[in-house]
């Protein structure tokens, strides 16, 4: 269940060199496995398709953005068989352009 969004937590991230870089790298990694896109009513909702290790792999991601990006809130849906992974990334109407950056549009 989500918070209410906070608009006056800063837009800063706080992540050391190293770790900034593995962000960087697991985001250009999965942003080539996004299968569709849409805008939340705070934020932007990512599919995936099913794959082995993808739900690990979005939890580290959120696990780095939380150090990175604390003005944003996560969300991973795991359909039922074989269905659809989403990541939901949310946050203040400043974060969108953040989270364009780097996921894309």
């Amino acid at each position: 269940m989500q918070g209410a969004i906070r608009e006056d937590v800063p837009l800063a991230c706080s992540l050391n060199e190293g770790d900034l870089d593995e962000r960087k790298a697991l985001i250009a990694e999965l942003t080539r496995g996004i299968a569709e896109r849409r805008d939340t009513a705070h934020g932007i909702a990512y599919r995936f398709d099913p794959a082995p290790g993808l739900v690990a792999r979005l939890g580290r991601l959120i696990d780095l953005e939380r150090d990175c990006c604390q003005f944003m809130t996560f969300a991973i849906t795991v359909d039922q068989a074989d269905g659809p992974i989403w990541l939901e990334l949310n946050g203040p109407k400043s974060a969108r352009s953040a989270i364009e950056e780097y996921f894309g549009r």
